[in-house]
């Protein structure tokens, strides 16, 4: 069988990863070859590790199963495969969850201006002691009941925080629609959004302005799911006490973006779902849905394309 990575990995990891699978396998790393040979690689592959472009199924695959490297796959909705895709399940969930409770806590305990003090070396001290306020107690809605989501609300547990879940389908959520969320805004305290890129444009400008004033709002879904322009306009208006945001509308953000000098907003950069050991854990998800293929067991976090999350 011939394996396709697409994910780019180190010579050490490419060295495990070759270790990992069967010897018979042709393993064939998307980064060994020259860009215009990539596609034609791709398209004989048995298997896959990795998000290829889009472009690249237009023509044809031999795929007998796919492993994303991401546990989004908004970009492939369109795609039609007859082989299984699997995704990483909540893999990226933990690390997602704890970069914007840790962005969140920060802003409430102004941890983002004591840093930028630090590196002025500039003492102010006790005057800031009465600018800090509490995650404690918050009323916050979650947009979003996937594993990043659940994540998100059992740290937020540990802060006695009241949790609302807003989700389409999810029988359990609190609230299912645009019009229940606007209700409940203006008594909330923090909106986190875990949204899949499907949900573009999903926070409008209503919704902004439905907001509470001198609540917080943070995105670690996709920049793609909020009116950015709103959103800015509320911070600038003081309608908003602050945003706590690792992704945006366009990644990198662009330089001339009010984003970067807000001293309300912090911003992660899209590294949410990072760890040290983040290239090791798609081998070692891919390593153990091969073994479940090979021996013809169901696989672990199979997906729908069409839905696109």
């Amino acid at each position: 069988m011939i394996v396709f990575v697409n994910t780019p990995l180190t010579d050490s990891d490419k060295a495990y990863f070759r270790g990992q699978v069967p010897a018979d396998f042709d393993v064939v790393f998307k980064k060994d070859l020259p860009e215009n040979e990539q596609p034609a690689a791709f398209q004989r592959a048995d298997l896959v590790l990795g998000n290829p472009p889009v472009a690249w199924f237009s023509g044809g695959t031999n795929l007998k199963w796919w492993q994303l490297d991401s546990a989004g796959f908004d970009a492939y909705k369109a795609i039609q495969l007859d082989a299984p895709v699997t995704n990483m399940g909540d893999y990226f969930a933990w690390p997602c969850a704890e970069t914007i409770v840790a962005g969140i806590l920060a802003f409430y305990r102004g941890i983002h201006e004591l840093a930028v003090l630090q590196t002025q070396k500039k003492w102010i001290g006790v005057p800031l002691r009465f600018k800090l306020g509490l995650l404690r107690n918050k009323k916050v809605i979650i947009l979003g009941s996937g594993t990043i989501g659940q994540a998100v609300r059992q740290m937020l547990t540990g802060f006695q925080c009241d949790v609302q879940f807003l989700a389409r389908t999810n029988p359990e959520a609190e609230l299912h629609t645009p019009e229940e969320l606007k209700a409940a805004l203006p008594e909330t305290d923090l909106v986190v959004n875990c949204l899949p890129g499907t949900a573009k444009g999903f926070f409008s400008a209503d919704l902004i302005a439905a907001m509470k004033t001198g609540s917080v709002y943070a995105n670690i879904g996709r920049g793609t799911t909020t009116d950015e322009t709103a959103l800015i306009g509320a911070l600038e208006s003081g309608q908003l006490a602050g945003a706590v945001l690792d992704v945006t509308e366009v990644e990198p953000l662009p330089v001339d973006n009010p984003l970067w000098t807000m001293p309300n907003v912090i911003l992660t950069q899209h590294t949410g779902g990072g760890q040290a050991t983040e290239d090791k854990g798609k081998m070692d998800q891919f390593i153990r849905n091969l073994n479940r293929f090979l021996n013809g067991e169901p696989l672990e976090n199979q997906v729908d394309l069409s839905k696109g999350y």
